[in-house]
C-alpha cells in the first residue's frame, strides 16, 4: 500500500507545468472517476515514438498508462484514483519527449477516431484486505499546493499515565514499518486519554515510492493491547473528542500534510 501526498480533486498548482497534458479531476461519490492527465498529440511516426513511450513507462512502474491510437494522432492518458508525485514526473518526461520528437498539440474539438489501443498496468502488488478493523483508511482536506494526504487513521483511549509511553512505541514502529509521518490529536481528562492517531509518509517520487505493509503495521499495534490497558475506540462523550492537535511526532514534507491554523 502506498500512503502519503496526492492529489485528485484539484492540480498541484505551482510544482508542475505542462504544455501537452491537461489536468482533469476526479468527482467523488457517485461519479467514482479517477483523476487524469490527458494529453491529445500528433506525432512523426506514431509506432517509433510508441516504442520510445514504452521504454520510458518501464521506470515509472507503479504507474497506468493508457493510449488511444489514430494514425499519428494520440491520446496519452495517465489516471489513478490518487495521482502521487510520480505520476506527474511520468507526464513530465513523456512532455520532454513530445518535444524532442517535434510533436504538435491537436485541438481538443478535433475530432478523433480511435483505430486501437494500448494499455499498460501498473505492477501493483496483490490486493490485500486490511485485516485490523480498528484501522481507518482517510483522506484529507486540501494542504499545500492542493495536497491531500491518505493516512492510516486509529482511534483509541488509555489512562493518562501511559499516554508518552504509547507514542514512544507507536513511532518506533513506524520506523520499522517504513512510516516516516504520525501525528496525532488528543483529549486528556481526569486520569484519562482519548487519542486520534495517524500514520503516513510523505510525497512520493519516482526515486524513492515508499510501500507499507499495513497488515504488519496493525498487527504490531495489536500487540501493544497486551502491554498497555489500551481500548480502540474513543472513552466519553462528545466533548471528550480529541480535537487537540495535531501533535506531530514524526514528520516530512509537513506543509502539504498538517493543518496548524
Amino acid at each position: 500500500m502506498i500512503l502519503g501526498v496526492y492529489w485528485y480533486f484539484k492540480f498541484p498548482d505551482h510544482l508542475y507545468n505542462f504544455q501537452f497534458f491537461k489536468f482533469f479531476p476526479g468527482y467523488g461519490g457517485h461519479a467514482d472517476n479517477p483523476a487524469e492527465l490527458a494529453a491529445k498529440v500528433q506525432v512523426e511516426n506514431a509506432d517509433d515514438f510508441i516504442g520510445k513511450l514504452e521504454e520510458l513507462k518501464g521506470r515509472f512502474k507503479e504507474t497506468y498508462l493508457h493510449l488511444n491510437i489514430d494514425g499519428n494522432n494520440l491520446i496519452i492518458n495517465i489516471g489513478d484514483y490518487q495521482l502521487f508525485d510520480f505520476h506527474f514526473q511520468l507526464a513530465e518526461e513523456i512532455e520532454e519527449l513530445l518535444i524532442r520528437e517535434n510533436a504538435e498539440l491537436i485541438d481538443s474539438n478535433i475530432p478523433f477516431s480511435i483505430q486501437s489501443s494500448k494499455s499498460y498496468a501498473p505492477e501493483r502488488e496483490e490486493f490485500k484486505n486490511i485485516e485490523h478493523r480498528f484501522i481507518q483508511m482517510v483522506g484529507s482536506d486540501f494542504r499545500k499546493s492542493n495536497a491531500e494526504n491518505y493516512a492510516a487513521r486509529i482511534d483509541c483511549n488509555l489512562p493518562l499515565q501511559y499516554k508518552q509511553s504509547l507514542i514512544d512505541d507507536l513511532s518506533q514502529i513506524c520506523k520499522e514499518e517504513n512510516l516516516n509521518v504520525f501525528y496525532y490529536n488528543d483529549f486528556d481528562f481526569k486520569d484519562h486519554c482519548n487519542l486520534m492517531l495517524f500514520f503516513s509518509n510523505g510525497r512520493q517520487n519516482k526515486e524513492a515510492v515508499q510501500k507499507v505493509d499495513i497488515n504488519s503495521f496493525g498487527s504490531k499495534v495489536r500487540q501493544l493491547t497486551q502491554k498497555y490497558p489500551l481500548y480502540f475506540g474513543h472513552f466519553g462523550s462528545l466533548k471528550e473528542y480529541p480535537l487537540q492537535g495535531p501533535h506531530a511526532e514524526l514528520i516530512v514534507d509537513e506543509e502539504y500534510i498538517l493543518n496548524k491554523k
